[in-house]
């Protein structure tokens, strides 16, 4: 079955940069809908940012400073993380949707996704 992981994580003063990545273990579909999401502490899990062969989608606290990205020869998913503040601080988590399906309009929402990374930290002081 389809497993991810996600590395990349620590911890960085705010102004300072991160990039994540997601390992793909199991077959890897080059449209399938895949995201990364993050949940702090006392918070819902929210939608971070989505890409499929259509392109990307971005949360509108996140737009413009993070990047997602994919490689399909290498099987991963990449979130470059720019200009980070104390708000970004959660864990991330990447997630990957159906083989067959796109993001849509629901690429925000937890259960558009059938597959889940166990997650990374990433903490911003200020």
């Amino acid at each position: 079955q389809v497993r991810l992981a996600e590395s990349g994580g620590g911890s960085v003063q705010t102004g300072g940069s991160l990039r994540l990545s997601c390992t793909v273990f199991g077959y890897w579909y080059n449209s399938r809908c895949m995201g990364w999401f993050r949940q702090a502490p006392g918070k819902e899990r929210e939608g971070v940012a989505a890409i499929d062969s259509g392109g990307t989608s971005y949360a509108d606290s996140v737009k413009g400073r993070f990047t997602i990205s994919r490689d399909n020869v290498k099987a991963t998913l990449y979130l470059q993380m720019n200009s980070l503040n104390p708000e970004d601080t959660a864990m991330y988590y990447c997630a990957a949707a159906g083989p067959a399906g796109s993001c849509g309009t629901m690429w925000s929402f937890p259960r558009a996704f059938d597959y889940w990374g166990q997650g990374t930290q990433v903490t911003v002081s200020s």
